[in-house]
C-alpha cells in the first residue's frame, strides 16, 4: 500500500513537470508581448505538408508594391528665340501631378552628373564609328563638366564596359577609341537596362543622365521595353540620345520615310470635339501627346509594337534626341546636349497622391508669360493597397 501511494505521487510530480513549461509560456509576465505562435515543422519526404495556421498571416504579391519616395522632374525653360532662361526660383514654378498641386522641396540649377555614354558597336556602322569616337572629349568636357563623371558602354550582342566610371575626360575619349564594330545586333533595350543599373549604384546627390548614340530600332535584346523604362523612371535617369539613323541614310543613299505615329490614328487621345484628321495626329504626336502609347506600354498590350525604341526612352524620362548628318552636325548637337543638361532646373518632390494607381500626368508651368517649358510628361505607378 505505501508502495502504491508512493507511485502515485512519483506520477504527480512527472505530470507537473511536464506540464509546468506550458502554464508557463501561456501566461507571460506582466509588461511583455505574448510569443509569437510557433511555425509548423516543414514536411519530412514523402508526408503531407501541414495545413496552414490561420493566425500566421502571410503577405500577398498584390500587396507588395515598391513606393515612390522623391520624383525628379528636369525641366528645361526657354524664351521665344529658343535661349535657356536662367534665374528662375523655386517660387517661379508650379508643379503639378495628375492635376494635384505639389510641394517642390529642391530646385537646384546645377548638381554633378553620373553620365553612361552607351554605343552601338554593331557590324553595319564601320564606317560611322570614327565620327563617333572624334567626340570622345567633347563628351567628357561639355557633358561630364566639374565633378562629374562619366563610363562608356559598347553594345552588339554584347555589354562591354570600355571604361569604369571616372571624372578624367581623357579617359573617356580613349575608351570611345577602343569600340570596335562586333556582330549584326543591337541590344538597345538591354543596354539601358544595364546603363540603369549602373546609375543606380552612383553617389545619390549626383543626377543620372544616359546618353545613347545609337539607330532607332533594338534587335535581339532578351529584355522588355517596358521594364527597362520603369527602371529608368524610378531611378529618376533621364535618357537622351543621338540617333544615327539619319546619317546611315545620309551615307548609304536610302531616304528615311515619314516616321509614323506608333500607335494607329484611331487609338489616338483627342480633346474634346477635335477630330482625327492626319493634321491634328502630325500636331498631336510631334508635340508631345504621348499618354496614349505611354499606358499601352504599362498595360503590355501584346499586339503592340514599338519600332521606335529611341523616341520612347527620351520622351518618357524628360530627355531630348538629337540627329546629325555630319561630323560637324554631331559636334554641334554634342555641344547643344552639354548646354541644355548644364541649363536645367531639378525640380524634385514627394508625391501626395501615391494612392492613384495607373499613369501619373506631370505638369510644369513658370508665372513669367511667353516662356516654353519641357519636363518628362509623367510616370506610372501601382495602386498602394487599401
Amino acid at each position: 500500500m505505501c508502495q502504491t501511494e508512493g507511485m502515485r505521487h512519483l506520477l504527480a510530480l512527472a505530470l507537473c513537470a511536464a506540464l509546468l513549461p506550458v502554464c508557463f509560456a501561456q501566461t507571460p509576465p506582466p509588461g511583455l508581448p505574448p510569443p509569437a505562435p510557433a511555425r509548423p515543422s516543414p514536411a519530412k519526404p514523402g508526408q503531407l505538408a501541414p495545413p496552414p495556421d490561420p493566425a500566421i498571416e502571410v503577405p500577398k504579391k498584390s500587396d507588395i508594391v515598391v513606393p515612390v519616395n522623391v520624383v525628379i522632374a528636369p525641366t528645361t525653360v526657354l524664351d521665344k528665340s529658343g535661349s535657356y532662361v536662367n534665374g528662375l526660383t523655386l517660387e517661379d514654378f508650379t508643379l503639378t501631378d495628375n492635376g494635384k498641386i505639389q510641394k517642390i522641396t529642391q530646385d537646384v540649377s546645377f548638381e554633378p552628373m553620373s553620365i553612361v555614354v552607351a554605343v552601338q558597336a554593331s557590324s553595319n556602322l564601320n564606317d560611322i564609328l570614327p565620327k563617333i569616337q572624334r567626340i570622345g572629349l567633347l563628351v567628357g568636357d561639355l557633358i561630364v563638366g566639374q565633378n562629374g563623371e562619366g563610363t562608356v558602354l559598347a553594345f552588339d550582342h554584347r555589354l562591354r564596359v570600355m571604361q569604369e566610371f571616372t571624372s578624367e575626360p581623357a579617359k573617356i575619349q580613349e575608351a570611345m577609341k577602343r569600340i570596335t564594330p562586333g556582330s549584326t545586333n543591337s541590344r538597345l533595350i538591354d543596354a539601358v537596362t544595364e546603363s540603369v543599373r549602373m546609375l543606380k549604384k552612383r553617389p545619390p546627390d549626383h543626377r543620372r543622365i544616359l546618353i545613347i548614340i545609337a539607330e532607332k530600332r533594338d534587335k535581339s535584346s532578351e529584355g522588355k521595353l517596358r521594364e527597362a523604362l520603369t527602371e529608368a523612371q524610378f531611378a529618376n535617369v533621364a535618357i537622351y540620345s543621338l540617333d544615327i539613323s539619319t546619317l546611315m541614310a545620309h551615307l548609304t543613299g536610302q531616304t528615311l520615310p515619314p516616321r509614323p505615329p506608333s500607335i494607329p490614328t484611331t487609338a489616338q487621345h483627342f480633346p474634346a470635339g477635335g477630330a482625327p484628321t492626319p493634321t491634328t495626329v502630325d500636331q498631336l504626336y510631334n508635340t508631345g501627346n504621348f499618354i496614349p502609347l505611354f499606358v499601352e506600354i504599362f498595360k503590355s498590350v501584346k499586339s503592340l509594337f514599338i519600332d521606335d525604341a529611341l523616341d520612347v526612352f527620351t520622351r518618357y524620362t524628360g530627355g531630348k534626341e538629337y540627329s546629325f548628318v555630319s561630323q560637324k552636325d554631331l559636334e554641334k548637337v554634342t555641344t547643344a546636349l552639354g548646354e541644355e543638361l548644364h541649363s536645367q532646373y531639378l525640380l524634385s518632390y514627394t508625391p501626395s497622391n501615391q494612392d492613384e494607381g495607373g499613369f501619373h500626368d506631370i505638369r510644369v508651368t513658370v508665372n513669367r508669360p511667353n516662356l516654353e517649358v519641357r519636363t518628362r510628361p509623367g510616370y506610372w505607378i501601382a495602386a498602394r493597397p487599401e
